[in-house]
């Protein structure tokens, strides 16, 4: 941590502040009813969607999950986008239709969240596969949670990920619950790291807390793919500080655990070593928390005053097939 990359750090520590910022709001408007469905936060696991996002370039896929937003808005999506899709408004992302757990925007090439369980993990093998028939360099950056590596989907993507040479980062954020239950009552084996060898796949664990730590791992990981090593598997140990949804009544941990958890909050991490450093004052974090305020109320705004979709336009993007009697 030097002062020539100063820069590259507060722009870290920004983007983990915005996506904590925009989290908190969503779910302020979540009780006020202005967000409906489900809504997932990404609170706490900060630093893996920003440590990863670091290490990609415009040219690499990105496949999240249905806890997203802070992978969209490392990725760069707007704010505004973003929040208007949650309200179900056109100005979304998505034009209003795909809400919380299916942002896209494929300027970005971030092909979105998924409701399915380990269901984008088939997707990026597809990506990465369609990237090297079309002679393309880039790398297919695939995040899903502990609970996925119980799915079919999970060992099918991985076999044929590895029997390729496919160029697919796997990025498991294992936050230690698949909704309610831990992963010690479904994984005979808690290392999801080790799981790789079955494949023949390279293989890392990360400490998910540190964004340096995941930037510096996924950096390494992402140079290995480039070189034409195959795939590579990436477990980000991290935590979720809240319930896994609004309707969690978080029954299955103890609030001393969380409370660890929280001594590592990522936030915090990475802003204490900066002010160690002499990276970062009062006076420069005081700056960071009102540019994001600023940016998730701009976000709230637009949100707000953007415009329902006609209900006469609803079948649209609807296909059926006819078929004669």
């Amino acid at each position: 941590m030097t002062p020539e990359n100063r820069d590259h750090l507060v722009l870290q520590l920004r983007q983990m502040l915005l996506i904590r910022r925009f989290e908190e709001k969503s779910a302020e408007l979540y009780t006020a009813e202005k967000i409906r469905g489900f809504l997932h936060l990404y609170i706490g696991e900060e630093a893996v969607a920003v440590g990863v996002m670091a290490a990609l370039t415009a040219e690499d896929a990105v496949v999240a999950t249905y806890r997203e937003h802070g992978q969209a808005l490392a990725r760069g999506m707007s704010a505004g986008a973003i929040m208007a899709e949650m309200y179900g408004k056109v100005e979304g992302c998505c034009r209003g239709r795909g809400g919380s757990m299916h942002l896209f925007d494929a300027d970005r090439r971030f092909y979105g969240g998924n409701a399915i369980v380990a269901g984008g993990l088939p997707l990026a093998v597809g990506l990465a596969l369609a990237d090297r028939m079309q002679a393309r360099a880039g790398v297919t950056a695939c995040f899903f949670g502990d609970g996925a590596v119980a799915e079919g989907d999970f060992h099918e993507a991985l076999n044929l990920a590895a029997l390729w040479q496919l160029p697919v980062l796997f990025v498991c954020e294992n936050n230690l619950y698949a909704m309610g239950t831990a992963l010690r009552y479904t994984q005979a084996s808690q290392d999801i790291a080790a799981k790789g060898a079955a494949y023949n796949m390279a293989a890392a664990a990360v400490d998910g807390m540190d964004v340096q730590a995941v930037e510096a791992a996924t950096r390494g990981a992402v140079d290995r793919i480039r070189a034409g090593a195959g795939p590579f598997l990436l477990e980000c140990r991290t935590y979720r500080f809240r319930p896994h949804s609004m309707f969690d009544s978080e029954l299955y941990r103890t609030k001393d655990e969380v409370a660890r958890w929280r001594e590592r909050d990522p936030i915090e991490l990475l802003a204490g070593r900066m002010t160690e450093a002499g990276l970062l004052d009062e006076t420069g974090r005081v700056a960071l928390e009102r540019e994001v305020a600023a940016e998730v109320e701009a976000a709230v705004a637009f949100a707000e005053a953007g415009t329902w979709e006609p209900v006469e336009e609803l079948t649209r993007f609807v296909v059926s097939e006819r078929r004669a009697p």
